[in-house]
C-alpha cells in the first residue's frame, strides 16, 4: 500500500508540475491576430506596429495578441484577408472600392462582400519623384525613360497607371516600366538604373528621405492639372493632395509639389468576431492623441476624418463602438 500510495502521490505531483507549466490553458483564452501592412519603408508599416502596440497594451483586459506582417500591399492585403491569412490589413480607399465592386483586380473574382471597413487613417499622396540629371520636369516627361510603376498587389501600381492614363501616356509602350517594391526604388534611383519612380503614400516617408540624401539629386514633379480634375470626377476616391518638401531638404524643389491621392484605410474580414474588432477600434480611438504621435503622417487626423473613405460595409464590431462614442446614430 505504501509503495502504491507513493507511486501515486508522485504522478499526482508530476501532474500539477506539468499542468502548472503547460502552456496551452493560457494559449486557449487568447486569440492571435496579424496585421497586414505594405513594405518597411513606407508608412503602412508603422502604421500596423502603431495599432498593434496600443492593443497589445491591454492584451490581458482582452486576450488579444497582435503581430504585424510586411507585405506586397493593398491588393495582397485584401486578398489574404478574403482567404482568411490575415485578420486585417491597411489598403488604400480605391482599392477598398474596388474590391467591394468587383472592379480591377477583382473583375474575374467578383465582388468581395465579405471586406468590412473599420477606420481610415492618414492621406496617401501619389508621388513622382525623379533624378534631375533625367530632365522629368512634368509627368510628360517620363516618356522614354525607366520609371518605378509599382510592384504587382500595390495600390501604388494602379495609381501610376491611372496617373500616366490621365496624361496619355501608355506604360506599356511610352516608358520603359519597372515593377519592384517601393522599399527597392530609392536605391535603384540613386544607382542610376531608374530615372523616377511613383509611390502612393503618406508623408514623410523614409523611402523618399532616402532617395533625396544621397549623391543624385532629385526633384519631386508635379501631377496636377485638367487631367487631373477629370480623373477626380471619374473616380471619386481620388481628391487633391501635395507633397510637403519641407519634409525633404535634400530636393531640389523649393515649394510644395500639387499632386492627387487616396487614403490609407483599415479593414477586416466579416468573419473576425464582433469582440475582437470591437476592442481594436476602441483602443485605436479611445487612445486618440497619443495614437497621433506614432508618426508624423497622422498630424492631421481627426476622428471624423477617421471615418471618411469607407466604401465597405462597417463591420459591426467597430459600429458597436462608434454609436456608444455617439459618432455614428
Amino acid at each position: 500500500m505504501k509503495r502504491g500510495a507513493i507511486i501515486c502521490a508522485v504522478m499526482a505531483i508530476g501532474f500539477v508540475l506539468c499542468a502548472g507549466s503547460f502552456p496551452s490553458a493560457v494559449q486557449a483564452k487568447t486569440t492571435f491576430i496579424t496585421i497586414g501592412t505594405g513594405g518597411i519603408t513606407g508608412v503602412y508599416y508603422p502604421t500596423g506596429g502603431a495599432i498593434a502596440k496600443i492593443v497589445n497594451n491591454k492584451r490581458k483586459e482582452y486576450g488579444i495578441r497582435c503581430t504585424v506582417e510586411s507585405t506586397g500591399g493593398s491588393v495582397f492585403n485584401v486578398n489574404a484577408i478574403m482567404a482568411g491569412d490575415l485578420e486585417f490589413g491597411v489598403v488604400q480607399s480605391d482599392r477598398q472600392y474596388q474590391a467591394i465592386n468587383g472592379m480591377k483586380e477583382w473583375k474575374d473574382a467578383g465582388p468581395q462582400k465579405d471586406l468590412r471597413a473599420v477606420f481610415s487613417i492618414h492621406p496617401e499622396s501619389v508621388t513622382l519623384c525623379a533624378a534631375v540629371d533625367a530632365e522629368i520636369k512634368t509627368i510628360r516627361d517620363v516618356k522614354g525613360k525607366i520609371v518605378n510603376i509599382g510592384n504587382p498587389g500595390s495600390g501604388q501600381l494602379g495609381n501610376s497607371k491611372d496617373a500616366l492614363d490621365a496624361f496619355g501616356i501608355d506604360w506599356e509602350k511610352d516608358i520603359k516600366a519597372e515593377q519592384v517594391k517601393a522599399s527597392e526604388a530609392p536605391g535603384l534611383l540613386q544607382d542610376g538604373r531608374i530615372d523616377a519612380f511613383f509611390y502612393t503614400v503618406g508623408h514623410p516617408t523614409g523611402a523618399f528621405k532616402e532617395a533625396t540624401a544621397g549623391r543624385r539629386k532629385v526633384r519631386f514633379v508635379s501631377i496636377a492639372g485638367p487631367e487631373i480634375d477629370a480623373l477626380i470626377k471619374k473616380f471619386p476616391y481620388y481628391a487633391k493632395s501635395y507633397v510637403p518638401v519641407d519634409q525633404y531638404p535634400g530636393a531640389v524643389n523649393e515649394s510644395n509639389v500639387d499632386t492627387f491621392g487616396v487614403k490609407a484605410t483599415f479593414v477586416t474580414s466579416a468573419k473576425v468576431p464582433d469582440n475582437v474588432v470591437y476592442a481594436i477600434t476602441k483602443e485605436v480611438f479611445e487612445n486618440f492623441e497619443d495614437f497621433k504621435k506614432l508618426h508624423p503622417a497622422y498630424a492631421v487626423l481627426t476622428k471624423e476624418s477617421m471615418l471618411e473613405g469607407l466604401s465597405a460595409e462597417i463591420h459591426p464590431g467597430a459600429m458597436k463602438y462608434y454609436k456608444e462614442a455617439g459618432m455614428m446614430k
